[in-house]
């Protein structure tokens, strides 16, 4: 049998505007993975099986009289179009195809199966590509994993950065910055085969693995109230046209302060970092209004104000609305009393740690 995993993640800052180029986002692996196994198949018969996934719900909305269903929350489209585009990869390989089971398990839900936002479906496309590639003896690399699984990714949500994929892939903390979309989707795909794209240098696209100061914590605490970032990004997606202007300076502001950050972590300097956690903080607040959507709901906001109390630098973590919200800390900062405020909150503290992953074999 053969198992590999991939780990969840965590927004540090960034969020919304690294959907467009040019516009850096920082992010951090955490120490829960989705784990998926890939034996031969005794049969002629293949099993995809999930002890989370055998009850997710389907989603759907009305388009005039039509029904139509929203899929970009179930795990298994996730894992069906990383099948596709690896074995898509692997036949351009000249390897012959296979029957197997795959088995799919994750810690990144908590027990009751809520999502604690940790970026569960890009955890499952990159840990089901690896096993793919692993399955068929592709020599693997940090990139190709990247990049099948953006494509897979992309193909089923149709919306997003890939962020969350390239920490799932890379591990640790990174600065990330999109690639260019529509040279993906509408030449490089259309006119060229797998291999091909995989093998080109994707305009736009930057990952940088950051190091943090020494006595840098991050702390992340759970609303317990999960959310869709698929349908928030849709949201606010449709509004870009009408807030041009608004949209322009809330790019410019985002990217100015999360180069700062990265500064910040070049020169070993918290101080900095927070800074700029609550400025990000600020700009997010911003941009929910004038998108009129909830980013932070009043659960996010206590946990923002009990961090902010003791010390911490503290703002929402992804898209919001819901999930985890996250904390930078010094040496000062007392944890313990800060977790236990929480909790009287009803804030959960997840105790995650950063995750770093070594080169890929």
């Amino acid at each position: 049998m053969i198992t590999e995993k991939a780990p969840g993640k965590l927004y540090i800052a960034g969020e919304y505007a690294v959907l467009e180029q040019n516009c850096p986002a920082v992010l951090v692996a955490v120490n829960q993975f989705v784990r998926v196994s890939i034996t031969k198949s005794k049969t002629s018969t293949g099993l995809i099986h999930s002890k989370q996934y055998s009850q997710d719900s389907i989603h759907w909305v009305r388009q005039g009289s039509k029904m139509v269903i929203d899929n970009r929350d179930n795990p298994f489209e996730y894992i069906l179009s990383a099948i596709s585009y690896t074995e898509q990869y692997c036949i351009e390989q000249n390897i012959k195809m296979k029957v197997y089971d795959l088995h799919v398990n994750s810690d990144l839900d908590s027990a009751d199966g809520k999502k604690y936002g940790l970026g569960s479906s890009a955890a499952v496309t990159v840990a089901t590509v690896k096993a793919i590639l692993h399955f068929y003896g592709v020599k693997m690399s940090n990139e190709l994993v990247y990049k099948l699984s953006a494509i897979s990714h992309y193909s089923v949500q149709g919306n997003g950065s890939a962020g969350d994929i390239a920490a799932s892939v890379y591990g640790g903390w990174l600065a990330y910055q999109t690639f260019d979309k529509k040279w993906l989707l509408q030449y490089e795909l259309a006119n060229k085969t797998l291999s091909d794209v995989v093998n080109e240098a994707w305009p736009g696209l930057k990952i940088e693995l950051l190091t943090p100061p020494h006595d840098m914590k991050l702390m992340i605490g759970w609303s317990q109230k999960p959310a869709s970032t698929s349908r928030l990004v849709d949201e606010t997606n449709a509004n870009k046209a009408a807030l041009n202007t608004e949209y322009k300076n809330f790019l410019a502001a985002s990217s100015e302060c999360v180069l700062k950050m990265i500064v910040g972590f070049e020169a070993k300097n918290i101080a900095l970092i927070k800074k700029q956690i609550r400025v990000n903080r600020h700009l997010l607040q911003h941009f929910a209004k004038i998108n009129q959507i909830a980013i932070e709901i009043p659960r996010l906001t206590q946990l923002i104000k009990i961090a902010e109390d003791f010390g911490g630098a503290a703002k929402t973590s992804g898209a919001g609305n819901g999930d985890c919200g996250i904390v930078i800390t010094d040496a000062d900062t007392d944890v313990d009393a800060l977790e236990n405020e929480w909790r009287r909150n009803g804030i959960l503290p997840l105790n995650f740690r950063v995750h770093q992953i070594s080169l890929a074999h």
